[in-house]
């Protein structure tokens, strides 16, 4: 009974605070300051601002007439169902 207090107290004391001491850390460690300037650090000479860079592989049909592989006609009973819900 003592482990199901202890996991209790770590998950409603212990966790918060150490998050509460990391946030303040990082704040007085300046992480927060300029935070233009880092979400612009991912951008180099090899993958400039504004421009797209990586390309996915894009499924070819054979013909294009066709429709994609993964639609359902109209008249189909699962039309209006969510592909996730059994039908």
């Amino acid at each position: 009974m003592i482990v199901f207090w202890l996991l209790i107290l770590g998950s409603v004391v212990v966790l918060p605070v150490t998050a509460l001491l990391v946030l303040r850390w990082a704040i007085r460690q300046g992480e927060f300051d300029d935070l233009q300037r880092t979400a612009l650090s991912i951008f180099d000479e090899t993958e400039p601002l504004g421009q797209v860079t990586a390309h996915y592989p894009v499924p070819t049909r054979a013909d294009p007439r066709d429709p994609p592989a993964n639609s359902i006609p109209h008249d189909s009973p699962d039309a209006g169902a969510p592909s996730h819900l059994p039908s």
